[in-house]
């Protein structure tokens, strides 16, 4: 950071301030994401981060990096956020789906794009973090956040994945080193009890050769309509979920249940984009709007994969993470 750049930015230069924390845009937005789980919300909380950064900007003292203090302003936002919204699926969501294998609790959860996670140094700012940039992006270990109450969720992103020290969170936080510790000791436990037992070793590398069969034989069989074909890809174990709605379904037969439901209060097959989400395949489908030459956006599914299986498809209904992926809400009929 250069004095002359600050000085100019105290000043009410604003390209200054942009020259400041335009580097940090993109992984101060992640960072929000991972605790809120909402890209919607990361997006309006990056700007009221940023908002809040201008207007305060006279009482940085410089003690430490501007990095860190951003971090330590989108954190507190964050936090807000959390306190001040509760949001539930509604009764209509819910008695709309077959019975579920188990009921989830219910979470909000919205995928987030690879578009933007380009550009993000894959460190941390100190030996501590025990995670991965991109591996923290992972749908599973965002939802697995969700789950924490949000002052640990917070020492555990800020500890565990971004590798600030325990003092340099606690002053983020605003409490104590002890309290810090005793909230990452909490979220650890917490935390790891809810990780797929798998893990991340057997997924295949991004665009490799199984990836790109997998995502090619999953077009085929969900745009021909052949359910028992899409089945078939699946392993044993394999869940589907639908955040924030409670229901999971476990296993080739319960999940065929549903995908036969689904299609026929469709009316028939879906056509698919291929896309990114939380560094994994991800397809914004569509439905024939009969008779206008359109089809409509419907959901947004992301696949997690085992080896050249998939075990996890998570349903995103509606078009409302369309725009995040710079994907149309509709398209010609073919």
């Amino acid at each position: 950071m250069s004095e002359q750049t600050l000085a100019r930015a105290r000043s009410g230069d604003e390209d200054a301030f942009r020259a400041l924390t335009d580097p940090y845009r993109r992984e101060l937005q992640l960072h929000i994401y991972r605790i809120v789980g909402s890209t919607q919300d990361a997006e309006d909380l990056l700007q009221e981060t940023l908002l809040s950064a201008w207007r305060s900007l006279d009482q940085f003292e410089g003690r430490a990096s501007v990095r860190a203090w951003l971090y330590r302003i989108a954190t507190n936002r964050s936090l807000d956020a959390l306190r001040a919204n509760r949001r539930r699926p509604t009764e209509q969501q819910m008695t709309q789906f077959p019975d579920p294998t188990r009921w989830n609790e219910p979470l909000w959860l919205e995928p987030y794009p690879d578009l933007l996670l380009e550009g993000i140094a894959d460190d941390a700012p100190g030996p501590e973090a025990r995670y991965e940039s991109r591996e923290a992006v992972a749908l599973a270990f965002v939802a697995g956040l969700q789950h924490l109450p949000p002052r640990q969720r917070a020492a555990f992103v800020l500890r565990d994945v971004l590798g600030y020290h325990a003092d340099e969170a606690a002053e983020m936080l605003e409490i104590s080193e002890a309290a810090v510790n005793s909230l990452l000791r909490r979220a650890r436990s917490a935390f790891e009890s809810r990780l797929p037992a798998a893990g991340r070793d057997r997924t295949p590398l991004p665009n490799s050769k199984i990836e790109r069969e997998i995502v090619a034989r999953f077009t085929d069989t969900i745009e021909g309509g052949d359910v028992d074909g899409m089945v078939a890809l699946l392993t044993d174990d394999a869940w589907l979920t639908m955040p924030p709605l409670p229901h999971a379904y476990q296993g080739p037969e319960a999940i065929r249940a549903f995908l036969l439901g689904a299609e026929s209060r469709r009316g028939g097959p879906m056509r698919l984009v291929a896309t990114r989400a939380n560094t994994q395949p991800a397809f914004a489908c569509y439905v024939r709007v009969h008779e206008t030459g359109i089809a409509r956006a419907f959901a947004l599914l992301v696949l997690g994969l085992d080896d050249d299986r998939i075990s996890t498809i998570t349903w995103f209904a509606g078009s409302d993470a369309f725009p995040h992926f710079g994907l149309p809400r509709t398209l010609p009929d073919r």
